[in-house]
């Protein structure tokens, strides 16, 4: 054994940052550095091609230790390297039936907590029977008419085991006092009980438009729930600041973050009016993030995350354990797509990577299915098997926070924390969340960010796989069974109609709204509990919490997918191919050799496919009149020119002509005219595709000019 010491630096030394600056502007010959190797993020935040120490002086060690403030590092000492993160299944579907079936299977198989997101009904505080209702029952959600329902849906949990996190919306009263009901029942004692009951009205009020009560009245609601949960139920959280409305609407990292930051804020103030103290009150709220493939501002966003909810904490006059953020991510609805959606496994994966790298405590990752319709069985076991393989195969969790010391990552986190600190001070200066969304300020700062997202979307600077990339067009769809909500409804009905009948459910309602709210809410929350005892549904439960004040209403904010605007013009051309037997139809004038017509002609297959188009391509022709003659036999009414300049310096004019002259009706060049403008114009070309042009537009006016209604 040799007792040389090997050390690979010794054989590259290190070369001064200010060396590597001149050979960078050596090569770039003059062009400016910013502009050709510095980007920038949707945030404005700048990214640059190289980081070095100067970037993040660690001195003094300022992202701490894991488990010691400012927290950045996670929570915990041991991160998730001693149990993995909380794998956290959510069920859409819309009967408690088909949840007990799903979640049964699922958690045999890997999952540990459970997710029951309500329907729209229950998320606006109604009933599945009442009149209101009549288009929100069953829908993106469980359906719930009582405890019972409730019940069934969790039948055969071992509840002891297994903690339950409920998305209620504006029904977190009711939806509390039903799961409070099933606890008791099944003798689940309430040191035992585990979950989260994640109230979460500005949340509701952004996504849906509308709170049951006053904006007051639910934060007066919220106050009250968080201080019986936090003397009755130890192993449970009352409340949940949920990103998802804000980040489906477009908004970017920093948006989320403050819009977060000032959420909480307003949650801290309602739940200590109510009683608790700050520290109590921290210890009531949980946070959930959503993930999408921007792999690195995941990660930097859940770290910052925890920095900004630590500082905010502690300026409020919390101690240190209070300081430390309870942390959900899920990954993002925005980038999943309908049109080969299997590629959605992989941006997923990605999504909970960035979380699991990040530190989360509980993570969601979406079945590849979710934006087609309910998720089925075999949807459900990759989305979490995909978690299972990160922390037992890839073992994610055991290297605490791997993202720790990085130059590039540290100084992204320090970037968007103290950006996000401005933003929720300015949003803190318009007094508060409430009133920055009722104003409408809220929807158009993400408005603003969304709009441009849009034209990054259309000109593919942003490219969606599968969809505006790489698309096939040939695919097999996806089917998934749609739900019946009428029918569901129906039997809703008759299930309330029967409790409503029982002279207890009366009783117990009218002895919540006899309850004297101020003694921190405790008694009426008791009093809800024994409705749902009696058979109470849950909007009945949620109405006699309801103050005397007018109801919240705003616009709500926008959901917006990645791939919506590329989707619907497939759908179009689709549609045409039902009514009139075929694709709308592009033929490739290939010039030259395979060698100097490919490049261009595949980029523009991928361009047109992904609108839907049939796109026939061939090996090439010599001269203008054998692809004239190609075209016309083809019936294409759209021809692309494809092949390399110098080929078009002879051939795109009289192939053009050509074209015109064989019936072709529309003739596009695939890439730049420069000097040939005029020339080729006149010869007959109507436009040109190529890098950074508007491809959605272009594909929607080639849609229409076939008679599709693009």
């Amino acid at each position: 054994m040799s007792d040389h010491d090997f050390r690979l630096a010794d054989d590259f030394p290190g070369v001064p940052l200010s060396d590597w600056l001149e050979t960078v502007k050596r090569d770039l010959k003059g062009a400016p550095y910013e502009k050709k190797l510095v980007t920038r993020t949707y945030e404005g935040l700048p990214i640059q091609p190289l980081y070095a120490r100067k970037d993040w002086d660690a001195a003094g060690d300022p992202s701490g230790f894991p488990g010691l403030p400012p927290f950045t590092r996670g929570g915990t000492p041991l991160g998730a390297a001693a149990t993995g993160w909380d794998i956290r299944q959510e069920y859409t579907q819309p009967t408690s039936s088909e949840v007990n079936a799903a979640l049964r299977k699922d958690l045999a198989h890997g999952t540990a907590s459970v997710l029951l997101r309500l329907d729209r009904a229950a998320r606006a505080g109604l009933d599945p029977d009442r009149p209101e209702a009549a288009d929100l029952a069953g829908r993106d959600g469980l359906m719930l008419s009582s405890a019972d329902s409730m019940a069934s849906a969790l039948d055969g949990v071992d509840l002891h085991r297994v903690p339950v996190a409920l998305m209620p919306g504006a029904g977190f009263v009711g939806a509390a006092a039903l799961l409070a009901d099933v606890w008791a029942r099944w003798e689940i004692t309430p040191d035992e009980a585990r979950g989260a009951f994640n109230a979460d009205p500005l949340g509701q009020l952004a996504s849906g438009g509308r709170l049951p009560t006053s904006e007051e009245g639910a934060l007066a609601d919220l106050g009250g729930l968080a201080v019986w949960t936090h003397g009755k139920f130890p192993g449970v959280t009352s409340v949940l600041v949920d990103t998802a409305p804000y980040h489906d609407a477009g908004a970017d990292a920093v948006q989320e973050l403050a819009l977060a930051m000032a959420t909480g804020l307003a949650y801290l103030k309602a739940i200590t009016a109510a009683g608790l103290d700050i520290d109590a009150a921290a210890g009531q709220i949980a946070f959930s993030f959503s993930v999408d493939a921007d792999f690195f501002t995941g990660i930097a966003k859940l770290r910052a995350a925890r920095r900004v909810w630590a500082r905010l904490v502690q300026a409020s006059g919390g101690g240190s354990d209070a300081q430390k953020m309870r942390l959900h991510a899920r990954t993002s609805a925005r980038m999943m797509t309908r049109r080969d959606p299997w590629v959605n496994i992989l941006r997923t994966t990605v999504g909970a990577f960035a979380a699991g790298v990040a530190g989360v405590d509980a993570l969601t990752v979406t079945p590849f299915d979710a934006a087609i319709g309910i998720s089925d069985d075999f949807a459900r076991r990759i989305a979490r098997n995909v978690q299972v393989i990160l922390l037992e195969e890839s073992h994610l969790g055991k290297v605490i926070d791997p993202a720790g010391g990085g130059w590039f990552l540290e100084k992204r986190t320090d970037e968007l924390a103290l950006a996000s600190w401005t933003l929720f001070q300015e949003i803190e200066d318009r007094c508060g969340l409430g009133k920055a969304l009722r104003h409408g300020w809220v929807a158009e700062r993400i408005g603003e960010v969304h709009a441009e997202r849009l034209k990054n979307l259309a000109t593919r600077r942003d490219p969606i796989t599968g969809v505006s990339e790489f698309p096939n067009v040939d695919e097999e769809p996806v089917v998934r069974k749609a739900p019946d909500p009428a029918s569901q409804r129906a039997d809703a009905s008759v299930s309330l109609g029967r409790t409503r009948e029982r002279g207890a459910v009366a009783d117990a309602l009218e002895e919540c709204r006899a309850c004297d709210r101020s003694n921190n809410g405790n008694g009426f929350f008791d009093a809800a509990v024994r409705a749902a005892v009696a058979g109470a549904g849950l909007g009945a439960i949620t109405a006699v919490a309801t103050d005397e004040g007018e109801p919240a209403v705003i616009d709500p904010l926008p959901v917006h997918r990645f791939a919506e605007s590329y989707e619907a013009l497939r759908d179009a051309a689709e549609d045409f191919a039902e009514r009139t037997g075929r694709r709308p139809l592009a033929f490739l004038a290939n010039l030259g050799k395979v060698a100097q017509h490919t490049g261009r002609a595949t980029w523009s297959r991928n361009f047109l496919e992904a609108g839907g188009f049939e796109v026939l391509t061939n090996k090439g022709f010599p001269d203008a009149d054998a692809a004239a003659a190609a075209a016309a036999e083809s019936g294409a009414p759209l021809a692309v020119i494809c092949s390399a300049d110098p080929v078009y310096a002879d051939l795109a004019a009289p192939t053009a002509a050509a074209l015109k002259k064989a019936g072709v009706r529309r003739i596009l060049l695939a890439g730049r005219p420069g000097e040939f403008e005029r020339q080729w114009c006149e010869a007959g070309v109507d436009g040109y595709i190529h890098l950074g042009c508007d491809v959605l537009a272009t594909l929607r006016g080639l849609l229409q000019d076939q008679g599709v209604k693009a």
